[in-house]
């Protein structure tokens, strides 16, 4: 049986699978969440493994399932995508919705330490806790099968959730990932307020820092950068990975490409492949009336 508390906003037939969105009350968050999720074709009774895609700044769990053109891939490979919102909404936080790199659509996959923040933005511990949890009890998923994706801010979550989380997630990968947050100016105004002063408690959330420490020991990791990336230079500080000579971490340049979903759309099934591979997925020919 459903969760009674999950109310479905929209569904819709897509490549012989289904199309949702979701709205539950969220007990990390204190508060409504929403989150997007596609059912690839498969049997009665089957168990998928399942792909989380983190978003970045000012989008919400709509975005990626509707421009990344992802559906096509997931019915072909037997993957449930599951996009969540990118932070809470609505809290009564004074100033949630002032700025557009702060606040609302910008939850940063941290769980704030700070007044106000700290009673609704636990956005990593939704991610990786509850969120996770609700898809196994509603959803056709594979218990412990779990690969993580993100863009931006959301390939920064993605990279952050999988390395603090050892084990959870067999696959991670990221676009134009927010590389190393406490040296940019994105991060840097989201971690004092989230996270205070200490610049010490930032490092628990900035994926360079957590990559030197981690020994090389995580799982496989493919990020794709554009060159023609407009915030490349001052906020994502891709080419830091670079120093790391991991083997783990295969980095790839393209020369033209940007910041937007039109980037994310040319490699979004490369992505998907990668981790089918490591999640263990079976490619199915997705049925079509």
């Amino acid at each position: 049986m459903p969760d009674q508390e999950l109310e479905i906003l929209e569904s819709h037939a897509c490549f012989g699978g289904r199309m949702a969105r979701y709205e539950h009350p969220s007990r990390h968050c204190q508060g409504p969440m929403r989150f997007a999720i596609f059912i690839p074709p498969h049997q009665p009774g089957e168990k998928l493994p399942v792909l989380t895609f983190l978003a970045g700044l000012t989008c919400s769990e709509e975005t990626f399932m509707i421009k990344a053109g992802a559906q096509r891939y997931a019915a072909e490979l037997g993957l449930i995508l599951v996009a969540p919102d990118t932070s809470p909404r609505n809290t009564g936080i004074a100033g949630e919705n002032d700025d557009w790199d702060f606040g609302s659509g910008a939850g940063f996959y941290l769980d704030a330490t700070q007044a106000p923040w700290q009673a609704h933005y636990q956005m990593f511990s939704y991610v990786t806790e509850e969120l996770p949890a609700l898809i196994a009890r509603n959803f056709p998923m594979s218990a412990g099968v779990q690969g993580i994706c993100g863009h931006s801010m959301g390939g920064h979550g993605a990279l952050v959730c999988g390395l603090r989380r050892p084990g959870q997630y067999q696959s991670l990968s990221a676009f134009a990932p927010v590389s190393a947050p406490s040296q940019t100016p994105w991060g840097q105004k989201a971690f004092s307020r989230y996270l205070g002063d200490d610049t010490r408690q930032w490092l628990a959330y900035d994926s360079l820092e957590l990559l030197k420490s981690s020994g090389q020991q995580h799982p496989p990791i493919l990020i794709d950068q554009g060159r023609a990336d407009p915030f490349l230079e001052a906020e994502l500080k891709t080419e830091y990975l670079e120093t790391l000579n991991d083997p783990q971490i295969i980095l790839r340049w393209h020369e033209t490409y940007d910041h937007s979903y039109f980037f994310i759309s040319s490699f979004i099934g490369e992505h998907l492949n990668f981790h089918a591979r490591h999640l263990g997925a079976v490619p199915r020919s997705p049925a079509h009336d």
